[in-house]
């Protein structure tokens, strides 16, 4: 699909203020396309590479800042497999459960005792001190508890209810302000029974809060036989009012509860929590609710009343704020339900918080939550600040209207408790070294990339404000972001390649900026590692593209994602140079980038392979040669960690492989002569060489590496005059005397 095909949700045309490039043209200083240009300069490979590694998300895998990790350039992954894990995820399941509150329990009107006895079997008390709160209930006959949602608060008051004995409990109407709080209740029963009441997720706005006043005129409307429990969230608007903090109770505690009500003792109890898909589900922090479904599934498995089609009896009802049975579509059996139940719950929640009309999570909110996804594990002042950012976008694709942000209002850590996430701190990578930040991340690290396919493919009319959102996020001049709008935009295109091509992906690859480029080359690598088809594909035929821009990004792209196939992309390469080099005017630019794509290619993992194939190509012809020793030359230049005076990455590979007597090592030494004595590349040869011994200079280990590559560069007089003479008059550093380390590595040159 083309970048200038219209598309479904596509951004409105340049002109429009939805993030179409600036126009062209003169216009004020700083905010003109003009500015802009200047202030937009290419950034080198290797440090694109650099970000790449230091900032992609843990989910992606890739290693720490040394080398791009993952199974594309080797590293440290972060423990998520790498393609089930990807594939889990990003694919849409058939098994559809419905964490929605049964009528029993979310309906006004009374609550069957039946319903009340079963949560009474199964309950799990999310605090030590229960009976007090029951006991506190007795003497005041109104509470308000407050936690988290879905954090079983909701059980919680019909439990405290229950312990009070209050009989019949009634549930109010969930839409009851605090102004109509008297008009539902009733006192207790003819008959000196005692009414017990609960209002699940009181309803406060700006300007209609909970007050004492509220409180004490419900007391009062009570009288001595009956009782009310308020529930509500973590955003409530209290004024003066006493509140219970409702915690969560652990999930082993509520699945192990639920267990032992559901198969009538808790003799098999340990034997189905030691099982490897409870001991997975509970590693996750599930909520109650989620537990409680996910018991009676094990239940099921343990006393064969799942269905052999994987369909479990799902009338009983679970007391964990909700839950309604499942939906099944497919006729898996019940252990691959089991151990695909945590991802399924994990989807269900995130549908929960997109499909929400704002009762729960205001649109600020779902914002924050995009955010979140894609800078998981960041600063959370960042991620905040760039969640308001698409918020003021969605805003303005609902009601088209400008935006008014709040600037102060939000607390981190019931937005935090609300998203199921934590803060914490930690170093985060910058150019200058690490610095310490707090930071922010879902609890499950599967989140980021089920919400993100989620809010692509489930919801297309926010596709304007989060192209919008990533356009400017692309032009952002913090490296973490940049690269963190590319791993969002691979998983948009893993999960719809065409519409994340014309979207976003194709107008980044063809802008004039730099910047918007380089974020292309990153989503489209990124896309390549999660799995998306036919990346290669589309920079091959961008390889041969008259278009410069696009020539660029495939250039590039090939240098990240090649190693994984060095063969087939230095190919590509080559075929790129020659087209370069029979242009009218080749353009210098991209004949450096592409001795950048291969300094990459020899600095991965693949490197023993790119240098048999630089080696087996080196003299085809012109383009070739200037393709291979511009990037081995500039490959040499680089040292180990990006250290100001580290080791020569490739001396130190030529060490290893020369101990090993790997056929690498005689290649380096081929490519060496070969760049030697090339007329165009001597000088620029002979720099390198210097800086080598710069390094030998410093480190003994690059002393004996050098003593032991000079005599085999040394096969005929004009190299040993070559190399004896840069010895010989080489100075130091900063023009310093000639170091020792010349005399000693003079004096192991052969004489040919």
């Amino acid at each position: 699909m083309s970048a200038e095909e219209p598309a479904q949700g596509a951004p409105p045309p340049p002109g429009d203020d939805q993030g179409a490039e600036p126009p062209e043209g003169p216009q004020t200083e700083g905010e003109g396309a003009d500015a802009e240009k200047r202030t937009d300069q290419p950034q080198p490979a290797w440090a694109a590479r650099r970000d790449l590694a230091s900032h992609t998300p843990r989910t992606m895998g890739f290693g720490d800042g040394s080398q791009v990790g993952g199974g594309i350039f080797g590293g440290t992954n972060h423990g998520i497999g790498g393609g089930t894990f990807y594939g889990d995820v990003l694919q849409r399941t058939e098994i559809v459960y419905r964490f929605d509150a049964p009528s029993a329990l979310r309906a006004s009107g009374a609550i069957a005792p039946s319903a009340l006895a079963g949560l009474a079997a199964c309950f799990v008390p999310g605090r030590d001190d229960f009976e007090a709160l029951a006991d506190r209930l007795r003497d005041e006959h109104v509470l308000v508890l407050s936690g988290p949602y879905y954090s079983g608060r909701r059980t919680a008051a019909l439990m405290l209810l229950h312990r009070v004995g209050a009989a019949p409990v009634r549930a109010m109407n969930r839409d009851t302000t605090p102004e109509q709080l008297t008009a539902g209740l009733k006192g207790g029963e003819p008959d000196g029974g005692r009414t017990g009441h609960v209002l699940c997720d009181l309803v406060t706005a700006a300007g209609r809060p909970l007050r004492e006043a509220d409180l004490l005129a419900a007391r009062e409307e009570l009288g001595e036989d009956a009782y009310l429990v308020i529930t509500t969230g973590p955003a409530a608007l209290l004024e003066d009012v006493p509140v219970v903090q409702w915690r969560t109770p652990a999930p082993r505690d509520v699945l192990a509860g639920h267990l032992k009500a559901l198969l009538d003792g808790e003799e098999r109890v340990p034997e189905l929590l030691a099982l490897p898909a409870a001991a997975a589900f509970l590693e996750r922090h599930h909520q109650p609710r989620e537990a409680a479904e996910f018991a009676r599934l094990l239940a099921g498995c343990a006393d064969g009343t799942t269905d052999t089609d994987g369909t479990a009896d799902t009338d009983s009802t679970d007391g964990t704020d909700g839950t309604d049975g499942t939906d099944s579509t497919d006729s898996t059996d019940g252990t691959a339900r089991l151990d695909g139940f945590s991802l399924l719950a994990l989807e269900s929640q995130v549908q929960e918080w997109f499909e929400d009309d704002g009762t729960v999570l205001h649109l600020r909110e779902k914002a924050f939550l995009v955010a979140l996804a894609a800078f998981d594990e960041g600063p959370y002042a960042l991620t905040a600040e760039l969640g308001d950012l698409l918020y003021a976008a969605l805003e303005r694709t609902e009601s088209r209207l400008h935006p008014a942000v709040p600037v102060f209002g939000t607390h981190i850590g019931k937005r935090l408790q609300l998203a199921r996430a934590h803060r914490f701190e930690a170093e985060e990578p910058t150019e200058w070294g690490p610095v310490r930040q707090a930071k922010a991340a879902f609890r499950d690290e599967r989140t980021p990339l089920v919400l993100l396919r989620e809010i692509w493919t489930g919801h297309p009319s926010a596709r304007p404000a989060l192209v919008q959102w990533l356009r400017q996020l692309a032009g952002d001049g913090r490296p973490f972001v940049r690269t963190r709008a590319a791993s969002t935009v691979a998983v948009f295109a893993h999960t719809d390649l065409p519409s994340a091509m014309a979207l976003i992906v194709e107008p980044w690859a063809s802008s004039r900026l730099y910047r918007h480029r380089s974020v292309a080359v990153g989503a489209l690598t990124l896309a390549h590692v999660l799995g998306t088809p036919h990346v290669p594909r589309i920079l091959d035929a961008w390889c041969e593209s008259e278009e410069p821009s696009l020539r660029w990004v495939a250039i590039r792209a090939h240098g990240m994602i090649g190693p994984e196939r060095p063969v087939q992309a230095l190919a590509a390469l080559r075929t790129a140079a020659r087209h370069e080099a029979g242009r009218p005017e080749p353009d210098p630019e991209l004949t450096g980038q592409l001795a950048e794509s291969v300094e990459l290619l020899l600095l991965s993992p693949a490197g023993a392979e790119v240098v048999a194939e630089l080696v087996r190509t080196v003299h085809d012809d012109r383009p070739a040669a200037d393709l291979a020793l511009g990037g081995f030359l500039g490959a040499c230049r680089r040292v180990e960690q990006d250290e100001r005076h580290g080791l020569p990455s490739v001396l130190a590979r030529y060490a290893r492989a020369s101990a090993a007597g790997s056929p690498e090592a005689p290649g380096i030494a081929g490519l060496w002569r070969t760049a030697l004595g090339d007329r165009g590349r001597t000088r620029d040869a002979l720099d390198v060489l210097r800086l080598w011994v710069l390094s030998a200079e410093r480190d003994s280990g690059a002393e004996w590496a050098l003593a032991a590559l000079l005599p085999v560069l040394v096969t005929t007089p004009p190299e040993y005059q070559r190399i004896s003479h840069l010895l010989r008059t080489m100075p130091g550093e900063d023009g310093a005397d000639p170091p020792p380390v010349t005399g000693r590595l003079l004096a192991v040159l052969p004489r040919p």
